[in-house]
């Protein structure tokens, strides 16, 4: 089981946000790219970076920011991106720079055609990330709930031929809450491809019930506020992560 620090990024600074709200933004550092090699240090294995900004704006808007994570991380470990990616050239423009996996969510249900495209023109670095609430999927920074069911969409764009599917329970996300084991199985269970869990993880509580489901096809988990206030200690949870995975 994959540990994934979340960095997200908001005017050049990292941040979380509670429920997705802008407005409710906790500052946690003003150098992301010093972020990025605490948690190297701490024996992270994968990055997850988002543009805030850009998820609202529909357009990349913390560059300098992700270049200087780039920069910093080099060939150490593989940094996955999403937030405002709307087109095959900022894909590339992100490839290019460095990522190794660009994160298409509002986009890929509004557009499902470019989900399709990407998926083609660069196969193996296109995973989508659906945030949904009650098994119904939302758009649009979570401010607008769609009536896509999240398995039915997970599959369709399975065929597609996405690398993997990031699966954030909205209602949980940046609240410490606990993470929605019996929704992420569910929709794990439906899919051939892994699904990385998202939203709520409080403590290692949570981390051992998604190692425990680990064979259901989830193959990592996103992390941030708890790692930032301190709920979970990263570096022990990623060795007893390491630890409960083994066969």
């Amino acid at each position: 089981m994959l540990l994934i620090p979340a960095i997200d990024l908001k005017d050049g600074h990292c941040v979380r946000l509670k429920q997705g709200d802008m407005d409710d933004a906790t500052v946690f550092s003003e150098d992301p790219a010093a972020i990025a090699r605490h948690w190297i240090d701490q024996g992270a294995r994968r990055l997850h970076l988002v543009d805030l900004n850009g998820a609202f704006a529909g357009k990349p808007k913390n560059e300098a920011a992700i270049k200087a994570v780039l920069k910093e991380v080099g060939d150490d470990i593989p940094v996955q991106l999403g937030g405002g990616i709307r087109d095959l050239d900022t894909i590339e423009r992100c490839l290019d720079d460095g990522v190794s996996y660009v994160i298409i969510g509002t986009a890929a249900v509004k557009n499902p055609g470019f989900l399709h495209d990407a998926c083609g023109a660069f196969p193996g670095h296109i995973i989508v990330g659906l945030d949904a609430r009650d098994g119904k999927v939302a758009v649009d920074g979570w401010s607008k709930m769609t009536g896509h069911d999240v398995v039915d969409l997970a599959k369709k764009f399975e065929d597609y031929g996405v690398e993997a599917v990031i699966y954030t329970d909205i209602g949980r996300d940046g609240m410490l809450s606990g993470v929605n084991v019996d929704a992420t199985v569910k929709l794990a269970q439906a899919l051939r491809i892994p699904v990385i869990a998202s939203g709520g993880i409080a403590s290692l509580k949570d981390v051992k019930a998604l190692c425990a489901v680990q064979g259901e096809g989830i193959s990592g988990a996103i992390t941030g506020r708890a790692i930032y206030e301190g709920t979970l200690d990263f570096k022990k949870a990623q060795a007893e992560a390491d630890k409960l995975s083994k066969p």
